[in-house]
């Protein structure tokens, strides 16, 4: 059913949302100060909450957690085009929703703006980067490894791209309204959605150009 998928879009997107904030408030809250130990900390829980939600939600909704992936799925057939406004729409609302309950459980103010400032050449093409690479895990890898491969990917990109790798507009979106570790500045959020965007169209390029898989 279609509401059963768009509530598992949601409830996954948030609980992405819940992992990444959650971790980096208490990883900020524990690391005393030492900026790579927080990181470390936040990259092992997103690996691990990445790798379950997608199992979990993959079988009900494709757990996208994306509006990327979403498109670049819609792209390739698996996704109505006329079903994708509705992906993005509460794919948003579970980014936002889930910051606010992470703030919520550290005692945080509900609804707070980051001024966590994220900016520059460098991180936005660390988000091309990053993005293109999303992509291609998504569109290659085999159906049976896709959330290993993803969580994966995303635990090294944390650490080669520049931006800490978002490849997410949807994550860019919600990690703006929580002024901790993983928040970004609103004014920062369109320059990375932009980014995020032109990754995407890069990686699903790329994908094309490679071809279908051969082994």
């Amino acid at each position: 059913m279609i509401s059963q998928r768009l509530f598992a879009e949601f409830l996954s997107t948030a609980l992405l949302l819940v992992t990444v904030v959650g971790s980096g408030i208490m990883a900020e809250r524990l690391a005393g100060g030492n900026d790579a130990v927080a990181l470390l900390a936040n990259t092992l829980a997103t690996v691990g909450g990445l790798y379950i939600l997608i199992e979990l939600f993959g079988p009900v909704s494709g757990a996208h957690m994306n509006p990327a992936v979403s498109a670049a799925i819609a792209a390739r057939g698996q996704l109505s085009w006329t079903l994708l406004p509705a992906y993005i729409l509460v794919q948003l609302l579970g980014a936002a929703c889930g910051a606010w309950l992470a703030n919520a459980m550290f005692g945080l103010p509900l609804l707070e703006f980051s001024t966590k400032a994220r900016t520059g050449v460098g991180q936005w093409l660390g988000e091309i980067v990053a993005t293109v690479g999303l992509l291609l895990v998504v569109l290659r890898a085999p159906a049976s490894r896709v959330a290993g491969m993803v969580a994966a990917y995303i635990g090294a990109a944390y650490w080669f791209t520049s931006s800490t790798s978002f490849a997410n507009p949807a994550a860019a979106f919600g990690r703006m309204f929580s002024d901790s570790f993983a928040g970004i500045a609103p004014g920062d959020v369109p320059a990375f959605i932009a980014a995020q965007s032109l990754g995407a169209t890069l990686g699903v390029t790329i994908n094309k150009l490679l071809g279908k898989n051969h082994v």
